[in-house]
């Protein structure tokens, strides 16, 4: 936590970095094309920021923060992500639906920040794929302490050589991953929810009790990999990650069962982080 430690001054650190969501609309559009059921419109209105970074193909990266009500001078954060793996679709569909529920002002008791496609490559390419357009993929990608002794032995013992696995040639080679910790660093957050598909079930890393159920997925740790995210954040960072596994990549959530996943998710987070000590 020495890096966050560092970045008392995110706020103003956040306004000088935020630049106009150049490409924004493309990215919406596009969006519209390759996903069901996906209005451009609520992502044009969304009013997502561009990154500074950009992906390998230089698409934008995409943001939006909702800050905690007025006189909270101390929020607990919520960072989520959503696409870094770019062939499931679905879960950059939910995290869009979640935005339109940050976007009532109902949930203020936290400050939030949402990443909605944190692989823009892969979810555009043609197939779209797991990996970004270097072939890297993002979740094994990440500085964790096991990836300079293990990531590339893992990838070629465990995961048999399997492409759409690959760690990199170095630990945060990739723009993506490396724009992804800078969040974490800036952002501090005191949670991280990231979502995936196909597995239908709830993962978690870090040092905190998970929750046993978050809508219909169920509890069920999956372990974690040489550069993944819950390697990096959960057990190096000891912050809290709660990885959702969609049932399903192409197709999403309905409203009811994304909206059921988000009330048990708000439970938690009242439940565990609200009155933890800050970790800043």
């Amino acid at each position: 936590m020495a890096a966050l430690l560092s970045l008392l001054i995110w706020p103003s650190a956040f306004a000088a970095s935020q630049t106009p969501a150049v490409g924004a609309e493309t990215t919406c559009r596009g969006l519209a094309e390759r996903l069901r059921n996906f209005d451009a419109q609520p992502c044009l209105d969304a009013e997502l920021a561009a990154a500074r970074s950009v992906s390998v193909d230089k698409r934008p990266l995409l943001f939006r923060d909702f800050p905690a009500a007025a006189g909270n001078a101390t929020p607990k954060r919520v960072l989520v992500l959503g696409g870094i793996h770019g062939d499931e679709l679905s879960s950059v569909s939910v995290v869009f639906q979640w935005i339109e529920l940050l976007k009532s002002g109902r949930y203020d008791r936290y400050a939030w920040r949402v990443l909605p496609l944190t692989n823009p490559d892969g979810l555009f390419a043609r197939p779209s794929t797991r990996v970004n357009a270097h072939g890297v993929d993002l979740n094994r990608n990440f500085p964790s302490p096991m990836w300079s002794s293990q990531a590339l032995s893992h990838w070629k013992d465990k995961a048999k050589g399997d492409k759409r696995r690959y760690p990199g040639q170095s630990a945060a080679s990739e723009p993506e991953t490396r724009w992804i910790v800078e969040q974490i660093e800036q952002f501090q957050p005191d949670a991280i929810v990231t979502v995936h598909a196909p597995y239908g079930i709830l993962d978690f890393d870090g040092p905190q009790d998970p929750p046993k159920k978050l809508g219909y997925l169920r509890l069920q740790p999956i372990g974690i990999y040489p550069g993944s995210l819950g390697e990096y954040a959960g057990l190096s960072l000891k912050l809290p990650v709660i990885t959702l596994e969609l049932p399903q990549a192409h197709i999403s959530p309905s409203a009811s069962q994304s909206g059921r996943i988000w009330a048990d998710l708000l439970s938690w987070l009242d439940r565990t982080i609200a009155e933890a000590p800050a970790s800043r």
